[in-house]
């Protein structure tokens, strides 16, 4: 993180944030509802606490989802780039999708999360531990 904050933006680039903090963990999660979202095998994903991230350009065009009981995952309404989710069981924590970031946020991913539930395409080669769940 450059100067301790770490940027990043949408695809059509209309919503932009900044990280004004250190980011607690970076993971990979398997899971159903984050390879609908990202279209991709597996989303990754940073937690930091809700008030290290600021949106500072495009906040009319965040849209939020209610994906299940318990999340929410906000998008840009622009261009569909899924931008962070909250989850009721995470008060205070955002997961943003590290694929926006625009340089390096200084940690890497610790695990996979939700490997039960992986594309059955995509085998783990990376030796990082693998959880069902969220530990």
């Amino acid at each position: 993180m450059q100067g301790g904050i770490l940027q990043g933006s949408c695809l059509c680039g209309k919503v932009r944030y900044e990280v004004r903090g250190p980011p607690q963990l970076m993971y990979y999660c398997h899971c159903r509802m984050c390879r609908k979202a990202t279209g991709t095998s597996f989303a990754t994903n940073m937690l930091l606490r809700a008030e290290d991230f600021a949106i500072i350009a495009g906040q009319e065009a965040v849209k939020p989802y209610r994906s299940s009981q318990d999340e929410s995952r906000h998008f840009c309404s622009e261009c569909g780039s899924p931008l962070y989710s909250e989850a009721g069981h995470r008060p205070g924590i955002l997961s943003i999708r590290c694929g926006l970031l625009d340089g390096d946020p200084g940690i890497r991913p610790a695990h996979h999360l939700y490997v039960d539930f992986k594309a059955p395409w995509f085998d783990i080669h990376d030796g990082l531990p693998e959880y069902s769940e969220e530990p």
